[in-house]
């Protein structure tokens, strides 16, 4: 009998091990990116902070402007430094978007310490851009370069009406020239009273450095987040949506039923000309009727999709479960309880992939993929 019950002790430990074994080699396909792993002890990344004050030329007062929430980041690199462009939010209002969210900047020589600037560069003020973000702000920032060190990010400017990506040009990440909504021009403002969120720039590496790429002669970009647009420009600042031929916008892909991004596939960090395709990273909530039962509720979790390097427009594969979900406390706890792992910016820095993100739309965190493993 003693021989019988060991026999079934190793029986159920093989069976154990086994089940774990499995689980730990599920891989990625070959054309995604992955896995990105939480360096230890370091997330939070960034953390509110009530001591940081500057004077608000909407408001005309001084304003703890990044004591309520930090989150959303960007992120690039600058003289073998990452730059980090983070979304704050001060308290002059309540819930998600009734406050003023203003641009703050952080860099690192490492990609896991920082040292944050004391004052946003990038906000609502007394400019030309008034009637667009008063007094909403500035949120949700995308940036990335061009081959000859040119900063633009694409953010959502909120005047608590009607969210529109808004894009800035800066040579140093600091001083910002705005130039206002992106699709204020095409087609005669057919797209202008929209709302418009999340534009990933299609970007590729050159001798190790991320760039803003061409194709065919123009710069393109994803954008949405009802679904996955697509936009192209010849100066970066005035783009045209891709539309059907009877005039709507053309989705590139949409929430799928009974997946983790069954609500909403939001535009992630600037996409990635890989050997592969063009990669892109987006962020899937989770429709709390008819999601993934697999992921809570409400969720948002990252996903990814490959598009055809001949053709920005076709879709040629895409995840089926997210590669990234919401794991640590901070990750399910603050503005956004249901968990959110918002991925905004992704860079190329030292041979590896840093990926910054959102927690809980209150934090920011930071991931590391790296290829040669």
């Amino acid at each position: 009998m003693k021989h019988i019950y060991t026999f079934i002790r190793i029986v159920a430990l093989l069976v154990l091990t086994a089940g774990t074994v499995s689980a730990q080699n599920d891989k990625l396909p070959v054309w995604a990116f992955g896995p990105f792993i939480r360096p230890a002890g370091v997330n939070p990344l960034i953390s509110p902070d009530t001591t940081t004050r500057f004077y608000d030329p909407m408001r005309k007062r001084q304003m703890d402007w990044e004591s309520n929430d930090t989150f959303n980041p960007a992120a690039t690199i600058k003289n073998g430094k990452i730059y980090i462009l983070y979304r704050a939010e001060d308290r002059s209002g309540t819930g998600i978007g009734g406050r003023t969210s203003r641009l703050g900047l952080a860099e690192s020589a490492n990609g896991v310490t920082v040292k944050r600037s004391p004052v946003p560069v990038l906000y609502p003020d007394n400019d030309s851009q008034k009637e667009f973000e008063w007094t909403g702000g500035c949120e949700d920032p995308r940036v990335a370069m061009t081959a000859n060190s040119t900063y633009v990010v694409f953010y959502t400017q909120w005047n608590h009406d009607m969210p529109r990506l808004g894009a800035a040009i800066s040579k140093d990440l600091k001083k910002w020239v705005k130039h206002g909504p992106i699709f204020r021009k095409a087609y005669n403002g057919k797209f202008f009273n929209i709302a418009s969120k999340s534009a990933s720039i299609i970007t590729k590496l050159v001798n190790g450095k991320q760039v803003i790429a061409k194709i065919n002669g123009k710069y393109w970009m994803y954008w949405g987040e009802t679904g996955v647009y697509a936009a192209t420009s010849t100066d970066l600042v005035n783009w045209a949506p891709l539309m059907n031929e009877d005039g709507s916008l053309k989705a590139l892909i949409s929430p799928r039923k009974n997946y983790f991004d069954s609500d909403l596939t939001e535009c992630g960090p600037p996409a990635i000309m890989t050997s592969k395709g063009i990669l892109l990273l987006y962020n899937g909530k989770n429709n709390k009727d008819h999601g993934d039962k697999h992921y809570t509720a409400n969720s948002y979790c990252g996903g990814q999709v490959m598009f055809s390097a001949t053709d920005p427009t076709k879709a040629i594969s895409r995840l089926d479960k997210p590669f990234f979900v919401p794991q640590e406390s901070f990750e399910k706890s603050g503005q956004y309880p249901a968990g959110t792992v918002f991925m905004e910016g992704l860079v190329y820095f030292q041979k590896k992939w840093f990926l910054y993100y959102g927690c809980a739309d209150s934090r920011v965190g930071v991931a590391i993929y790296k290829p040669n493993k």
